[in-house]
């Protein structure tokens, strides 16, 4: 059986887009959860140690982030702040500052991810952490992995949000003007 891969996922194993396939997995949770749509999956030596999806809203905590709650996951069950020699995070999007913070932590060593963050994006894209030189620990990263489908479920993410949003802010003034209408 072949599977059409695009071409700018060639430069990735079979094993980086079948682990990716299930941080997309995460990220469509998160979706359906109403949540900024991104996933994220450790793995080590062939398995899953962790996974997690953005869910800051749900859980009220602004460190829910994929990544983290994936970290979480896998320091819990092994029982280990740390994480063990090659393990590498497959995650949706490009990791933000206290996502690279917590990867440095937990000493991941490979980040493969989707989608450029070009607001928060710490690897790449708004700044380059790793680039500073003051870490005692360095993790190998790479981009664009699914990038077009992670990109593009957040791009219909948010349309859907500002919908709303649209619909909600025409709600209430409605409301007010039925309310002032009553009361004349």
């Amino acid at each position: 059986m072949s599977v059409d891969i695009p071409a700018e996922d060639v430069m990735f194993s079979a094993e980086d887009l079948h682990w990716m396939r299930q941080a997309l997995m995460q990220a469509q949770i998160a979706y359906d959860r109403q949540e900024v749509p991104v996933g994220a999956v450790l793995v080590h030596d062939g398995h899953v140690i962790g996974q997690g999806y953005n869910c800051p809203i749900s859980s009220s905590d602004p460190t829910a982030h994929a990544e983290v709650q994936a970290v979480r996951q896998a320091c819990a069950q092994l029982n280990n702040y740390r994480l063990p020699e090659h393990t590498t995070l497959y995650v949706t999007l490009e990791p933000c500052t206290q996502c690279v913070g917590t990867l440095i932590h937990a000493r991941v060593d490979r980040v493969v991810f989707a989608a450029l963050e070009p607001r928060a994006g710490s690897l790449v894209s708004a700044r380059q952490l790793l680039q500073q030189g003051f870490y005692n620990h360095y993790f190998a990263y790479q981009g664009g992995c699914f990038a077009k489908e992670s990109a593009q479920m957040l791009k219909q993410f948010f349309k859907n949000r500002r919908l709303q949003q649209t619909k909600s802010a025409k709600l209430a003034a409605d409301s007010i003007s039925t309310s002032e209408q009553i009361h004349e």
